[in-house]
């Protein structure tokens, strides 16, 4: 990691309006916890129900998309790529670099709010807060990655992620069962539910197959990455 390349996309990004979707998000879903804290249904279901069906499947892919693109679409849009990649340091190590703080970022915006938002309806009942703020930091890894990807593969990484997250992750791999075996969402539940001991929340995946996935997508997509800088010219073709 190049803490001068760190510095200046931390900079960047947390400067921009991005920084507002990062609060946003995780703002609404402990709004909604502390919303069925007041009309008493904190319990185990409606917590599983608050972690599936919105921090796991739509906080997260929203905001694996907003700091994996943001770390590095904005720089190549506007050319201060450039200026970046002029000076002596790999492009790998920038890819590298990317990827480990929107990494971080979804650990501080997805992970926290989700064991936040769970203890207040459940402390740590039959570890579901843990079991999904765990599921949710491993599956935001590897959005980072993908995204980070994206941002470096297309001009269009947004519009493309926006109909990734939403329709591939929130809509097919939800509905569809045989999708949720290549859904990044379902290997970090499949994660969750191995730490959760609950009789409401039970894996679609298997572990032995989604640590592997995770790890293949997560190390392929930040390689590909580095290669992609590698090649880059702000006057090439996509």
């Amino acid at each position: 990691m190049n803490t001068v390349v760190a510095g200046i996309t931390y900079r960047a990004l947390l400067g921009r309006r991005r920084i507002i979707l990062l609060i946003l998000l995780p703002a609404a879903l402990i709004g909604l916890a502390v919303l069925l804290l007041l009309v008493g249904s904190a319990d185990q279901r409606s917590a599983v129900m608050l972690m599936q069906n919105f921090a796991i499947s739509t906080m997260l892919p929203l905001l694996g998309l907003i700091a994996g693109t943001g770390v590095i679409a904005p720089e190549i849009d506007d050319g201060t790529i450039i200026h970046l990649m002029s000076k002596p340091i790999s492009r790998p190590l920038i890819a590298q670099t990317k990827f480990l703080v929107a990494a971080s970022l979804l650990a501080v915006f997805a992970a926290v709010p989700t064991y936040l938002a769970a203890w207040l309806l459940i402390g740590n009942e039959d570890g579901i807060a843990l079991g999904f703020a765990v599921g949710v930091l491993v599956a935001g890894i590897a959005y980072a990655a993908v995204f980070l990807l994206l941002g470096v593969v297309t001009r269009h990484a947004v519009t493309i992620g926006v109909i990734y997250a939403l329709v591939w992750e929130s809509l097919v791999g939800n509905f569809i069962p045989g999708a949720r075996k290549f859904s990044i969402q379902h290997w970090g539940q499949a994660v969750a539910d191995q730490i959760s001991g609950s009789a409401f929340f039970q894996s679609d995946v298997t572990l032995s197959f989604a640590i592997p996935a995770l790890i293949v997508v997560t190390v392929g997509g930040v390689f590909w990455a580095g290669l992609r800088l590698r090649a880059f010219s702000l006057t090439g073709d996509e």
